[in-house]
C-alpha cells in the first residue's frame, strides 16, 4: 500500500541573486575555516537554487538556511557533544523541526511512497503497549532520519518524533550534520569501521560503546521503544556498474540487539526496513577518514517499505549446529529481505 504526497507550486517574489547574497555574511571566511568554506558556499548555492524552484516557501527556506548556517558555524568552532544517548532538542529552539524543515523543500513528494502500512499500524500498537521495536534497515543518506520522518508524520506522528536512531560518530562530530543530530533521538556508537582511528583513541571509543550499550538495555527494559539500526555500520554506494548495492549486514550487530532483547525480558519485535533515499544527499564513493566531505543534494522522491516481523529464532540456516554459522545465515536472511524490497523501490 502506498501513500502519495502532493504540493501545490507558488510564485516567489524573492529572486535567487539576493537571497544568496543575503546569505553572503553567514557563508565568510571569518565565519568558517577554509576547509569547510568551499564545502558550506557549495551546499547553500545548491540549496537555493532547489528551493527557488520547486518550493512554495522560498523565503523561509532562505530564513531557515540562514539559522542553519549559524549552528553550523557554532559547531565548527566548537562542537556539540553527544552523550551516548542524546534526546531530540526541542527546545528553547527546536532543532528537530529545523532539520525536518530544511529537508522538506529536497523532497518530491508527489512521487515519494511509503509502504507497509498495516506493518506500521501494528509497530505503532506495539509500543503503545510497552513493547519494543528494532528496525534491520539499510543506510544511505546523512539525511535517512529526517527522510524516514517526513514520510511518517502524516499517519503515524509519534512515531516520526519519537523513533530512535543508532547514530556513528561521523553524524555527531562533522559540523554540517550536528544541527541536524541535535533534532534526534541518538543511540551515540562508534562503528567497527571507525573505531581503531585514530588508534590511541580506540580505548575510549570502546568505554563510550559500553556506556551507549548500558543505555540501550535499560531503554529496552522500560519497553515503548521503536529503534532503527543500520547493521551495515554504513551507507549504501554505488558499484562499479553505477547501481546502487545495499550494503552487508553485519552478523555480530543484529545478534547484540537480540541478545539485549531477550535478557531485558519486555517483548520486543524486529522488522526489516528498506529505504531508498540514496540521489536526495549521496554519500562520497568511498569511505572518507576525515571530516568535511562534499554534500550534494537533489531534488527526487524518497522510499520507505516496512517488512512484516521477523523470527529471530526461526529463519533459512537456524539448524546449522555451529553459532557463528546460525548468526551469518540470519544476517544474510535480513539483509536478503531488505535488498529484494530496496530494488522494488527504485
Amino acid at each position: 500500500m502506498n501513500i502519495l504526497f502532493s504540493q501545490q507550486k507558488m510564485d516567489n517574489d524573492l529572486p535567487i541573486d539576493t537571497a544568496f547574497e543575503y546569505l553572503k555574511k553567514a557563508i565568510s571566511h571569518e565565519a568558517f575555516p577554509s576547509k569547510f568554506l568551499e564545502i558550506v558556499t557549495e551546499f547553500a548555492q545548491q540549496y537555493i537554487t532547489i528551493c527557488k524552484e520547486h518550493s512554495t516557501t522560498f523565503q523561509d527556506d532562505v530564513e531557515r538556511l540562514k539559522t542553519y548556517l549559524h549552528f553550523v558555524r557554532e559547531n565548527t568552532v566548537n562542537p556539540f557533544q553527544f552523550p551516548p544517548y542524546h534526546e531530540a532538542i526541542r527546545s528553547p529552539f527546536d532543532y528537530h523541526s529545523l532539520a525536518n524543515n530544511l529537508v522538506r523543500p529536497l523532497v518530491d513528494f508527489k512521487h515519494s511512497t511509503l509502504q507497509g502500512i498495516p506493518t506500521l499500524e501494528t509497530i505503532q500498537q506495539q509500543c503503545a503497549l510497552g513493547e519494543n521495536v528494532v528496525l534491520f534497515a539499510n543506510h544511505q543518506s546523512e539525511a535517512d532520519p529526517q527522510a524516514l520522518s517526513l514520510l511518517l508524520e502524516a499517519k503515524f506522528p509519534a512515531l516520526s518524533a519519537e523513533m530512535i536512531f543508532v547514530a556513528g560518530s561521523r553524524v555527531t562530530t562533522d559540523p554540517m550534520a550536528i544541527p541536524f543530530s541535535m533534532g534526534c533521538n541518538l543511540l551515540c556508537i562508534y562503528s567497527k569501521r571507525h573505531i581503531e582511528n585514530p588508534p590511541e583513541e580506540k580505548q575510549k571509543k570502546q568505554k563510550h560503546n559500553q556506556k551507549t550499550m548500558g543505555v540501550l538495555r535499560t531503554l529496552l527494559q522500560k519497553g515503548g521503544v521503536c529503534i532503527y539500526v543500520a547493521p551495515s555500520g554504513g551507507r549504501d554506494r554505488k558499484n562499479e556498474e553505477g547501481n546502487i548495492e545495499v550494503a552487508p549486514f553485519d552478523s555480530d550487530s543484529i545478534a547484540l540487539f537480540h541478545l539485549l532483547a531477550k535478557k531485558a525480558k519486555t517483548p520486543t519485535h524486529f522488522y526489516p526496513l528498506a529505504l531508498s533515499t540514496y540521489s536526495l544527499l549521496p554519500p562520497p564513493p568511498v569511505v572518507e577518514k576525515e571530516l568535511g566531505e562534499r554534500r550534494t543534494i537533489n531534488w527526487c522522491p524518497i522510499h520507505a517499505r516496512f517488512l512484516s516481523e521477523i523470527d529471530m529464532e526461526n529463519y533459512p540456516g537456524s539448524d546449522i549446529p555451529v553459532k557463528e554459522g546460525r548468526r551469518r545465515a540470519r544476517a544474510e536472511y535480513i539483509h536478503t529481505l531488505v535488498k529484494e524490497a530496496h530494488t522494488l523501490l527504485t
